[in-house]
């Protein structure tokens, strides 16, 4: 009689068990992103994850404030920021990685991909024609070191030098592009442009949130507003370095 229940006990704690692990992977499978509601490859990112098995809670709120509150550096920012079981995840990072971080679960505080790169899940489009550049995704620690996770490897672009151009560029050098203001983030220096193509950096027609160097020239900015404006990109993030209004 003991024997039958202490078998009956092991196979309970063994179901038991089981059931923890399926609910534990399913709350992993819960992702929740803060994105600016008019960030274009934001909704693209958000659509690889959901392609890939994931369920995704958006909040679109911007996501400079949830990335301070979760502990993300700034310096490893990027246009979106989430969380998945118990780790935070920044910029386009590829759900293959995601998945892999949930399997290991590394003592961490999550991975990152910095800015924007071209290539990655969500800046991927038929419309950059194959492009890609080279990037890392970083394992992030909770102290804010960092070590690769993940090396893509990219691909030769045509824009200037590999498709770079720095800020210490006289800014008169570099093509002017045409936007739509859709919004305007004054606290975290941001702009979200729905514009046209960006010459210079071979980026074609989209809607993307750009840092903005001098962040007091969006104080004349209006949502909603025809700009022009010079980018550049730097360290893989994109950043405009004079936008304007443009006279009706």
């Amino acid at each position: 009689m003991q024997r039958r229940q202490w078998l009956h006990a092991a196979a309970f704690v063994g179901l038991t068990a089981t059931g923890f692990h399926r609910s534990a992977l399913a709350q992993a499978t819960q992702v929740e992103v803060w994105k600016d509601p008019n960030c274009g490859c934001c909704h693209l990112w958000v659509e690889h994850l959901q392609a890939h098995g994931f369920k995704v809670a958006v909040r679109d709120v911007g996501n400079t404030a949830a990335r301070k509150r979760l502990g993300m550096p700034e310096k490893l920012g990027s246009c979106h920021t989430a969380t998945v079981g118990g780790y935070v995840i920044e910029g386009h990072v590829p759900a293959a990685d995601i998945h892999r971080l949930l399997k290991a679960r590394p003592v961490a505080l999550g991975l990152s991909v910095p800015g924007m790169p071209i290539g990655s899940p969500g800046m991927d489009g038929p419309e950059y024609k194959g492009r890609k550049d080279a990037y890392d995704v970083l394992l992030v620690q909770k102290d804010g070191s960092t070590q690769s996770f993940q090396r893509y490897p990219g691909q030769a672009r045509m824009a200037q030098r590999g498709g770079v151009q720095r800020v210490s560029d006289a800014a008169v050098t570099l093509p002017w592009a045409t936007a739509e203001v859709r919004r305007i983030d004054k606290a975290a220096g941001k702009v979200a442009l729905k514009h046209g193509e960006i010459k210079n950096l071979d980026m074609p027609p989209m809607s993307m949130v750009f840092q903005v160097k001098n962040p007091e020239q969006l104080d004349a900015l209006q949502v909603g507003q025809k700009v022009r404006f010079q980018a550049v990109q730097e360290n893989g993030a994109y950043w405009v370095v004079r936008i304007e209004a443009v006279a009706m």
